[in-house]
């Protein structure tokens, strides 16, 4: 499976990516996330979580590495810490596993356009035609 995550990243110009024999639980960086979005800094953590886990294959349940994410992002990494264990996070993260499985979620990522589903890491073109089937029209110019 890491030689085809491997070759498939590269194709998108991703490479150097460390994979983990264990692919861990993500329920408390989906709670600091949630946190991060609350203080406006949800894309850069974002952004530091993803590579955290597939550029260093760290552990995105660890404490420490979610400290380092928030505070890459902009985070108090204290506060981002405790976040993932606050009720209110846990429960949008459950709230949003609970929609996801109503809607036939099945892998990471799913985009749902109209009544299409479109699974896995997808080309741009692959989109498009979800879109279009759906009845998008593509704009000129």
């Amino acid at each position: 499976m890491h030689d085809y995550l491997g070759r498939f990243a590269a194709q998108f110009g991703v490479t150097g990516m460390t994979f983990r024999d264990v692919m861990p639980s993500t329920r408390r960086a989906l709670a600091v996330a949630e946190y991060a979005r609350d203080q406006g800094k949800l894309h850069p953590f974002r952004a530091a979580a993803m590579e955290a886990a597939w550029r260093h294959g760290q552990d995105l349940e660890d404490p420490e590495v979610l400290a380092l994410c928030a505070r890459s992002a902009g985070l108090d990494p204290v506060a981002a810490v405790e976040a993932f264990d606050e009720p209110k996070y846990l429960a949008r993260v459950m709230t949003m596993g609970a929609e996801a499985r109503r809607n036939g979620v099945t892998g990471i990522p799913t985009v749902l356009i109209g009544g299409r589903r479109v699974v896995g890491c997808q080309p741009y073109h692959a989109l498009a035609a979800a879109a279009e089937a759906e009845g998008a029209r593509r704009r000129a110019g």
